[in-house]
């Protein structure tokens, strides 16, 4: 039948791809790595120092996850082909629908992998640290900070990350003020650091009894999460602490005791919090990770030397650097301003359905680089 010889050929055209895609992400490489890390953690005295073994172990889990992403992708391959082979050899037209469903995800899935292979930045595997901020605006502003908020949790839980909260501060009637969240999983950063900037939106607002339609600006700054393998030298007499009583969730115990953190960097005026934890000392050490993640983000965007060459205050972003565009009316669309991708399935996007805006930003990335 013509359906499926058609869609036959549109999976055997990117067979090429797949076997470049092994060269890409260093297939061989891996497998070797992990046969070699499989026996250090066969060693006598692999356990004896924990810290070390947990590095080791990261590593592994690291590698064999991609291993077994590519290899199922050559399964999907194999057996989507057998099933249209199947289908046409019976001329049964009601696994059209399914064959054409297979062709599709298998496409995407190899588009994402293939873009997975660009992330080569220093930072790109590390999990990533998202902050939110709302706008000038009050109740309507706030109200779309927790939306973003919403909408980047369940873009992690899409993909199979943990997501944690790091900090929460409510709105004063609705939403909320800032908050911060911990996205866990490899290349959550390489990924999420296409989102920071400015995001607006264009709606009916909720809160307005008139009905009129009212914009509004949220901020999203992403960094990636640095841990102990990278030093980041901070002079204690650069840091301001201040404690108080945790807002948020969290139970009575946390909120009986001036437990929150609240670090200001002086020499950038960089302020960063956490209220989440139940003690004190755990709340500074997750602030020092967001304070060191912050200045490494910083430093890297800017092309400076050191930590030191920052200047002046960088807590914020402005306003006319918005990213992305949100519209709920008067009619639907989300517009990204620096690749020009769209779709008009608001609904999903806000339900964290954002690998299309991703995707774009990387490849538009990719091409810059090209270019230079």
């Amino acid at each position: 039948m013509l359906q499926y010889e058609e869609l036959r050929l549109r999976l055997l055209g990117h067979e090429d791809a797949l076997r470049d895609l092994a060269d890409a992400l260093g297939l061989e490489k891996m497998k070797n790595e992990i046969e070699e890390l499989d026996a250090k953690t066969a060693e006598n005295g692999f356990w004896d120092d924990i810290k070390a073994s947990q590095v080791v172990l990261k590593r592994q889990s690291a590698l064999k996850n991609r291993v077994t992403a590519y290899e199922k992708l050559c399964a999907d391959f194999d057996d989507t082909l057998v099933m249209i082979e199947l289908a046409n050899e019976e001329e049964d037209e009601s696994l059209i629908e399914e064959c054409t469903n297979g062709v599709t995800k298998f496409e995407n899935d190899l588009e994402t992998m293939t873009l997975s292979t660009l992330l080569s930045g220093e930072y790109d595997a590390k999990n990533a640290i998202l902050t939110f901020h709302a706008g000038a605006g009050g109740t309507e502003a706030q109200d779309w900070a927790q939306m973003l908020f919403r909408m980047y949790c369940r873009w992690g839980e899409r993909h199979g990350y943990k997501v944690t909260t790091l900090d929460y501060l409510d709105g004063d009637e609705a939403g909320l003020k800032s908050a911060s969240i911990l996205i866990e999983g490899e290349n959550a950063y390489g990924y999420m650091k296409s989102e920071t900037g400015i995001h607006r939106l264009v709606r009916v607002s909720p809160f307005d009894s008139e009905g009129r339609r009212h914009t509004s600006f949220a901020s999203v700054e992403v960094m990636p999460e640095i841990d102990d393998t990278i030093e980041v030298e901070i002079a204690p007499e650069d840091i301001k602490m201040d404690v108080y009583r945790s807002s948020g969730a969290g139970g009575q115990k946390v909120n009986k005791t001036s437990s929150a953190v609240r670090l200001t960097h002086i020499p950038t005026g960089i302020v960063v919090s956490c209220q989440v934890e139940r003690s004190q000392h755990q709340n500074r050490e997750v602030c020092m990770t967001m304070l060191k993640s912050k200045l490494i983000e910083i430093k890297e965007r800017e092309h400076l030397d050191k930590i030191s060459d920052i200047k002046g205050d960088q807590k914020e972003i402005g306003w006319g650097s918005q990213i992305r565009s949100y519209v709920f009316m008067p009619y639907q669309l989300v517009k990204d301003n620096r690749t020009s991708f769209e779709t008009g399935n608001i609904s999903n996007v806000m339900d964290g359905d954002l690998d299309g805006f991703i995707n774009a930003y990387l490849k538009a990335e990719s091409q810059k680089k090209l270019e230079q």
